[in-house]
């Protein structure tokens, strides 16, 4: 294993109010779970199980169809409950009820981290985001230590008393690569792990790197140490809409409903009010503010996610509000009067907790504008810490141009590398949808 600590300039800390408290809920007692294909890239499920099955925590409850060594696990022992099923079909939910603590596999004395393993899917593979491909051999598997996104949780709480899980899941991943344990200081994205690998080790065309969340290394050692498949994390609640923003103890795809009900302001949503902006809804977002999947009130827990915010929707329009000050209003640009105050706060002060920061803002997920012709400001420049051009990236996606984005270094990225410049983007495009749909081309020409 090898440490690093690197130190990013650029970025940008949004200061969203309603961090959360560093008290722990356990709520590993919770009914129902979610396995949801649609939250790993490239993932063709076929069913392995029927609803009223009884199936063990680590048992597969849908394999990949290119690659059945590949399955997706059910997080906890018990009854399948539903399946759920989209447009055309689409598989969009395994639902458990927890009913046993059976552990598939957990009998076996010698455990080794192989396809065949539960955890196996824990491990991503870059570029693309897809599951690891167990062919293929990384050039090293990247571990960020810290997580700069708004409302994160800080991940030495979460890690507290997992040291020799983490210990073991780092071992168990040796054998496939050099481990890079990584603390960056820094704004976010600071703690994106894709600005860490283009600091240590960027990718070129034909490579891959392994990632894997730190809870997840955790889980992983725990899984070689005991038999006993327990992805359990524990998760940041947090944001402007919440009411008592803390951390919870969870498994992973467990039903948020429980914490919904607490945490709402109130609980009659979508008519839900919030202390920052009255009668307005509330949205819930299972991971990052900035690059997260909203989900209902009932919905459950992103497999990869460890944050849930709450974030007032931005349905109440202010009349005339473009000639107001704004000084409620964050501005990364000088659009509002809070752009200029923030220009001319000291950079230390600016990274002081949202609670007690002057540049507190009244957030909300409202747009400020409708969407415009792409406009070409200079800014994404300043919060982007890769070596590569960030808006020349963005228009070979938007034109389709495979070879100009191989050239300006595609293969490097994430679409959550690019949450923060579609936060700022005056032209309000979905840029993060626009990487996304450029690296999925890339992805289906590689494996064609």
């Amino acid at each position: 294993m090898e440490t690093h600590n690197i130190i990013i300039k650029k970025g940008l800390d949004v200061p969203l109010p309603g961090i959360p408290e560093q008290h722990t809920v356990d709520l590993r007692s919770i009914d129902l779970y979610a396995v949801k294909p649609a939250d790993v890239v490239g993932f063709t499920p076929r069913l392995s199980v029927a609803e009223g099955d009884t199936v063990e925590a680590g048992q597969p409850l849908v394999v990949d169809k290119r690659d059945p060594r590949l399955f997706l696990p059910s997080p906890v022992g018990g009854t399948v409950h539903a399946i759920v099923r989209g447009d055309k079909r689409k598989l969009l939910e395994v639902i458990v009820k927890h009913g046993n603590t059976g552990y598939a596999g957990s009998c076996s004395d010698t455990r080794q981290l192989s396809p065949e393993s539960p955890v196996w899917w824990m491990l991503r593979e870059r570029p693309f985001g897809s599951i690891a491909d167990p062919d293929h051999k990384p050039k090293g598997i990247f571990v960020s230590l810290r997580d700069t996104n708004p409302l994160a949780p800080d991940l030495d709480y979460a890690l507290k008393g997992r040291e020799h899980e983490f210990e073991a899941g780092v071992k168990a991943l040796e054998t496939f690569g050099e481990v890079h344990c990584v603390k960056a200081e820094g704004p976010h994205p600071a703690g994106n792990v894709g600005t860490q690998i283009a600091a240590i080790s960027p990718i070129s065309k034909g490579e891959c790197v392994w990632t894997v969340n730190a809870q997840d290394v955790a889980n992983i050692g725990r899984w070689m140490l005991t038999g006993q498949y327990r992805p359990e994390r524990v998760v940041a609640v947090g944001g402007p809409a919440a009411k008592a923003p803390k951390y919870y103890r969870l498994s992973v795809g467990a039903c948020l409903k429980l914490i919904t009900d607490v945490q709402l302001m109130d609980t009659s949503y979508p008519s839900l009010t919030s202390s920052t902006s009255l009668n307005s809804s509330t949205r819930i977002i299972s991971g990052s503010p900035l690059s997260g999947t909203t989900v209902a009130p009932d919905g459950f827990l992103g497999m990869y996610d460890q944050q849930v915010s709450l974030i007032p929707e931005g349905d109440q329009y202010e009349f005339m509000g473009w000639l107001m000050p704004g000084l409620k209003k964050f501005s990364f640009s000088r659009t509002f009067l809070s752009g200029m105050v923030r220009d001319l706060t000291p950079k230390p002060l600016r990274r002081l907790a949202a609670d007690s920061c002057p540049l507190t803002a009244d957030f909300n997920t409202n747009l400020h504008g409708s969407v415009r012709p792409f406009l070409f400001t200079g800014s994404f420049e300043r919060v982007f810490p890769f070596d590569i051009y960030p808006l020349q990236l963005i228009k070979a996606c938007i034109v389709g141009d495979v070879e100009l984005q191989e050239q300006l270094g595609i293969y490097e990225v994430e679409p959550e590398d690019f949450a923060l410049c579609e936060f700022i983007d005056p032209s309000k495009t979905e840029i993060q949808t626009l990487i996304r749909e450029a690296l999925e081309v890339l992805r289906k020409e590689a494996i064609a």
